[in-house]
């Protein structure tokens, strides 16, 4: 099966254009309302596919389920929650700085759960990709302090949701199909995140002019994003995903410059160039005979 490295780059890009719907909506609804209406309208849409979903949920090994109800319940609807409570505490630069932790996180996990063995020559683009993010996040990367102690928290348990929510996402994408797994991530997700909803107390209720931007993140960047991110899952190794969601960050980067009116900085640029190069470079070094990440038997 070809590598896919690309695939998840186009996802993730779709994900970088989550700030133009979700900054605006974090202004006028609690977090926890945005994250169940998402849910909520992805599932409406999937309802077709949700019979053969549940049949390949029953027929999943027991180590499977659990993987598919840690991706759906802490994945998708705890870390979205998580991330969009850290942007209506914080900046919106804390929150993606800090997300650049999934590497180191799911590289540990895939090394543990997949068997994934990791080639040294893979640090030569991670390493570089990872100061990239870093640069490219703040403007002046020798101050980075975070603004509020909560924010930061919110978004690295965020990170670390989604790293771990990568490696699982890979281990029963090997056998379960792409679609099943993305209906079920969803699908496990709503009544995770209508817990979070009553637990928080927050409104269920939105405005018609608050559906609109609220369907569009749930379709574009939600769906459509995540799906694309399953197909090319299913052939790309955890830890070499990881490393392609930074395309990210760089789309988020040039919606805020083009579309919302950010100012970058010079070494914010050149954060951009570098995670550019990196990612480009190691989706070309994939093919290689010897890739720099050897994909495991799934244990």
């Amino acid at each position: 099966m070809p590598d896919r490295t690309w695939l998840i780059a186009v996802a993730a890009a779709l994900w970088g254009t989550d700030g133009l719907l979700r900054q605006p909506l974090a202004g006028q609804l609690p977090a926890a309302t945005i994250v169940f209406w998402e849910h909520l309208l992805i599932v409406a849409v999937l309802v077709p596919f949700l019979p053969s979903a549940v049949r390949a949920f029953r027929s999943a090994t027991p180590k499977e389920r659990t993987a598919l109800i840690l991706i759906g319940a802490g994945a998708s609807a705890v870390a979205t929650a998580l991330f969009t409570r850290a942007f209506q505490l914080g900046d919106p630069v804390t929150p993606l700085v800090l997300q650049k932790l999934q590497p180191v996180i799911a590289v540990a996990a895939a090394a543990l759960l997949l068997g994934e063995r990791v080639r040294y020559r893979y640090w030569l683009f991670g390493v570089p990709a990872l100061i990239g993010a870093w640069l490219m996040a703040f403007p002046n990367p020798l101050s980075a302090a975070p603004r509020a102690a909560a924010a930061a928290l919110l978004a690295v348990a965020a990170a670390a949701l989604w790293g771990v929510g990568t490696v699982l996402g890979r281990m029963v994408s090997v056998r379960i199909p792409s679609r099943d797994v993305t209906v079920l991530r969803f699908a496990i997700g709503l009544p995770a995140s209508a817990i979070v909803l009553v637990s928080q107390g927050a409104p269920v209720a939105v405005t018609p002019a608050q559906l609109a931007p609220l369907a569009l993140l749930a379709l574009i960047p939600g769906l459509l994003g995540l799906a694309l991110y399953y197909v090319g899952l299913r052939s790309t190794a955890a830890a070499r995903a990881t490393l392609a969601e930074l395309a990210f960050p760089v789309t988020a980067t040039l919606i805020g410059v083009n579309l919302l009116g950010t100012d970058l900085s010079p070494t914010q640029w050149l954060g951009l160039v570098v995670v550019v190069v990196s990612v480009t470079a190691v989706g070309l070094r994939e093919r290689a005979p010897e890739p720099l990440v050897q994909v495991g038997t799934v244990r």
